[in-house]
């Protein structure tokens, strides 16, 4: 008797060929396995492809686990409209033949920005960032102004109802934004939402309740016609919706009407963004480096200026605003390619460290004068600087002899007079503001500017007394019925109009300025500004009496100057400042509402 093994040597390959054609005839057929891929994360809106592209992959039931329904294919794709952790499951019959968890995560909204948006606004996400922009908006002009003129903003209304949870089809936890890009003359608003449909059938419906002719199209965009405006154009792309708003061109004076003017390619914005993958403008490498210098705020620009037009070398600025409990707090900064100001520090500006004390208003500007005169004139050898030079020549002046005298520091200061203010207003019943400016730019020699403003002066209407004594010379006058002088000594020019100062006493205001405000504000190489109405307030409540007045009238009056206050602004102060750092130069500002 044969082996078994002797016997299995003996059958015959055609036999093995009728086994191996059985093993995948019907019933017995091992059919391509579904890939789903491995876990992962995804983002919101933006479609996903599950299943097998080989050939003769069998056809499917996919549930996607986020409540939509079950689709037949042997490949798909589909987009997640909100986040969540999702079972994928794929099913032959009830059978389950593959399974993958997905994680959505909202769709950043800088990722939905084309990467060459060369200006981009945007909100991050809007619960906990929208309600306290609102507020402070509503502090700032009022509720019924705010309340019309968020009415009146492309998708600010859908964005409120999404925050106060009346309505689903915006996505709370994405972005708002607004960005324009070379490809199209205009500016293009998006919001991340969660129902495409239901979000673009909204926005119609807001303008057809206005009045505003609609005219959808077999792409699913939708022009909505505006008087007097270009038409609009919304779409949507993964996630988002978009509002292309054209420029509207003016014509020119003298200029020939056309019978038709070219209207902004609205067709190839929508082409440029659904056609651009990736990360967007998120991962901009100038971004990327001016993100980790700026504090984190509820909104943000971002500005990037095309090569041609990086004078001076800046090739862009981002910056944030955070706003808490009626307080707007601004940090900027640009980038520079090199040192802002030649790396040269700005002159002591001096008048602030000897100034009457209580300014409701201050200004300084600190530079190097070579660069105060690039900034006014243009850069040497420029064809600007030479046409700027010339037009000045023909006047009478010579502008580089002017600025060769200039040190390059400038103050300005201006106060409130509130004593003469309630005796004008009781005795000539016009409630006039009344008060002083000081100005002061530091000099290196006297002459030139004494010989432009002799100059200017002989050729104007202005009646002027000029008086010089012991190298000074005096320009005195009256504007707008006020008395103005205007003092030139060897090392500063000084101006001061309206009431006499003599009264207040004096200090080191810039000391007080940079305590407050912090950042070595009002100092050297830096530019700040600063308005204080907390200080005004301060000074019409401070007299107790007037001479002249009588002292039931002067409470009226203080009464009267009050709410006339209270009505004409509800912030307590605002401040700005730029000043050169490592690398480009930062933007700070500062505005702080009223406590009610």
């Amino acid at each position: 008797m044969r082996s078994p093994s002797r016997l299995s040597l003996k059958v015959p390959l055609s036999v093995l060929s009728l086994v191996a054609v059985g093993l995948v005839a019907p019933g017995c057929r091992h059919a391509v396995k579904p890939d789903l891929g491995p876990d992962r994360t995804v983002e919101a809106g933006v479609p996903v492809e599950l299943g097998s592209a080989q050939e003769g992959a069998a056809e499917v039931s996919w549930d996607f686990g986020d409540g939509t329904p079950a689709r037949a294919a042997a490949r798909t794709s589909h987009a997640f409209a909100r986040s969540g952790t999702y079972t994928v499951r794929a099913l032959e019959g009830t059978k389950e033949v593959g399974r993958v968890q997905l994680t959505v995560v909202p769709r950043p909204v800088l990722r939905a920005i084309p990467a060459d948006a060369t200006v981009a606004i945007h909100v991050p996400q809007l619960r906990g960032s929208v309600e306290p922009l609102v507020e402070f908006y509503e502090r700032l002009v009022g509720p019924e102004l705010a309340r019309r003129q968020i009415e009146e903003a492309p998708f600010l209304p859908m964005v409120l109802q999404s925050v106060r949870g009346t309505s689903t089809a915006v996505d709370p936890e994405e972005g708002f934004g607004l960005f324009s890009v070379p490809a199209f003359e205009g500016s293009v608003a998006l919001l991340g939402v969660t129902d495409g449909q239901a979000a673009l059938d909204a926005v119609v419906q807001e303008f057809e309740a206005g009045g505003h002719p609609i005219q959808r199209k077999e792409d699913g965009s939708v022009v909505i016609g505006l008087s007097q405006e270009e038409p609009v154009t919304a779409f949507l792309d993964r996630g988002y919706l978009y509002l292309a708003m054209p420029d509207e061109e003016e014509p020119q004076e003298g200029a020939p009407v056309e019978t038709q003017a070219a209207l902004p390619d609205v067709e190839g914005l929508r082409r440029h963004i659904a056609g651009f993958t990736g990360p967007g403008v998120s991962e901009s490498p100038l971004l990327t480096q001016l993100r980790g210098k700026v504090a984190e705020g509820h909104v943000y620009l971002f500005t990037r200026f095309p090569e041609k037009e990086q004078e001076g070398g800046f090739p862009g600025f981002f910056s944030s605003l955070r706003v808490t409990d009626g307080r707007a707090e601004l940090d900027g900064f640009m980038a520079a390619d090199k040192p802002v100001l030649q790396g040269k520090p700005g002159p002591v500006p001096e008048l602030l460290q000897r100034a009457p004390v209580g300014p409701v208003a201050a200004g300084m500007l600190s530079i190097p004068p070579e660069e105060l005169a690039s900034w006014i004139f243009g850069a040497p050898g420029s064809t600007r600087r030479a046409e700027a030079l010339e037009s000045w020549r023909q006047e009478g002046i010579d502008a580089e002899a002017l600025f060769g005298a200039v040190r390059g520091d400038v103050t300005l200061l201006v106060y409130f007079d509130a004593p003469t203010f309630y005796r004008n207003f009781l005795v000539n019943k016009r409630p006039e503001p009344r008060g002083s400016v000081l100005l002061e730019a530091g000099l290196t020699r006297a002459e030139p500017v004494v010989a432009a403003l002799t100059r200017a002066f002989e050729s104007g209407s202005m009646k002027v007394e000029t008086v010089k004594e012991n190298n000074v010379t005096r320009f005195r006058m009256r504007v707008m019925d006020q008395p103005l002088v205007l003092t030139v000594a060897a090392d500063r020019l000084t101006l001061q109009a309206g009431e006499a100062l003599e009264a207040r006493p004096r200090g080191n205001v810039g000391a007080g300025l940079r305590e407050r405000f912090g950042g070595e504000a009002f100092g050297p190489s830096h530019l700040s500004l600063m308005v204080d109405m907390g200080r005004l307030r301060a000074e019409l409540e401070a007299p107790q009496q007037v001479p002249g007045v009588p002292p039931g009238q002067l409470g009226a009056a203080k009464a009267f100057g009050e709410a006339f206050l209270d009505q004409l602004t509800p912030f307590d102060h605002a401040f700005l400042d730029f000043t050169p750092e490592q690398g480009g130069a930062r933007l700070r500002g500062r505005v702080v509402l009223r406590v009610r």
